[in-house]
């Protein structure tokens, strides 16, 4: 049974949110009535990000002043890159058109700043729905049934779309963390079509978001002897619906340089499932959605349907994402991203 979590961490969220304001002036009847409103979704369908944005489509209409209509565009590409990098230099800045981010918006800025032409400071977000942790999930007729187990292991293969996927980075950060001997295959179009590389034996392991896992293949999971196992997962805190053995990666490292790098790769975590406008968005506009969507994430129909589709309700408001948002990217230094991007990439580009 899914349910609605509340982490320490979460909590403060909410406090710290609590504080934030409606800017003056700023107003919250800004109509949308005879208006469509695109949300982009920056893969391909069947990923939980787009059964996220399906279930914002289905929902936020009814609390945004107007009941606009709400279409959902897809533009998958380069790790959802190309999406992001179209919304901040071309999407519409008349409130009418959304995109849900990537949750790795500021390890791509940071980390692969020569395909990113955006500044995820300078987005807009609305609020999100959910916060989870990126679990790497290892098929079990490897052997492998820990991470200790990893570290013996040669000639393991993992799948992912695109180097600046998360499907590539927390492996990529593993191997280079721990030294592991591991190839990362890329061009998979999603979470979904990775996921089935490695049901037919093409890969061994991918890492995704907890729940593209739970909501895809919860029954790789289950039994004495599962088809596969959650290995190891990165963020903040622990997700609140992993078995308490699967360790994060943040209580395995042991030198200060890498303790720093993760520390601010695990926040790609926190960004969640959501909604952000372009640079430019009137702050009427901001006032109005951001009310919409803390309404529609407070609709116990919303959070049902959530349910019925094997996802989660954690949610976080826009001016609490903003704050991350702008406080990792202020506060990363050089020595950091350089080290964190040698962890991860090597000498690839």
């Amino acid at each position: 049974m899914m349910r609605t979590h509340c982490t320490a961490f979460a909590c403060g969220l909410a406090a710290l949110a609590a504080a934030s304001f409606i800017p003056a002036g700023a107003s919250a009847e800004m109509n949308f009535s005879g208006k469509t409103m695109t949300l982009v979704v920056p893969y391909g369908p069947g990923g939980t990000y787009d059964k996220y944005c399906q279930t914002f489509a289905k929902h936020l209409d009814r609390h945004v002043p107007g009941k606009p209509t709400i279409i959902v565009q897809h533009m998958p590409g380069a790790g959802g890159i190309k999406a992001m990098n179209w919304a901040y230099t071309v999407m519409p800045k008349d409130g009418l058109h959304l995109i849900t981010p990537l949750d790795n918006s500021v390890v791509n800025q940071l980390m692969r700043p020569e395909n990113v032409r955006y500044d995820a400071r300078k987005f807009t977000w609305i609020g999100s729905s959910n916060q989870t942790n990126i679990v790497l999930v290892v098929r079990s007729d490897t052997g492998v049934k820990t991470f200790e187990d990893m570290k013996g292991k040669k000639g393991m293969i993992a799948g992912a779309s695109g180097k600046a996927s998360t499907g590539y980075l927390f492996p990529g950060l593993l191997r280079g963390l721990f030294g592991l001997d591991l190839k990362i295959v890329t061009g998979y179009s999603g979470s979904s079509k990775t996921i089935f590389s490695v049901e037919r034996g093409e890969t061994q392991m991918a890492a995704y978001n907890w729940l593209a896992w739970s909501s895809k293949v919860p029954h790789w999971l289950e039994g004495e002897k599962p088809f596969a196992r959650s290995i190891v997962q990165i963020g903040v805190f622990r997700d609140p619906d992993l078995p308490k053995d699967v360790p994060m990666v943040s209580d395995l490292v042991t030198k200060d340089v890498d303790r720093k790098a993760v520390d601010f790769i695990k926040l790609l975590g926190l960004l969640g499932r959501g909604l952000t406008l372009p640079p430019g968005a009137s702050q009427e506009t901001v006032a109005t959605l951001r009310t919409a969507y803390d309404a529609m994430n407070a609709d116990p129909a919303f959070e049902a349907d959530l349910k019925k589709r094997s996802l989660r309700l954690i949610p976080s408001k826009g001016a609490e994402i903003q704050k991350l948002v702008n406080t990792a990217i202020d506060g990363a230094t050089p020595e950091v991203v350089k080290h964190a991007r040698h962890l991860i990439y090597g000498g690839e580009s």
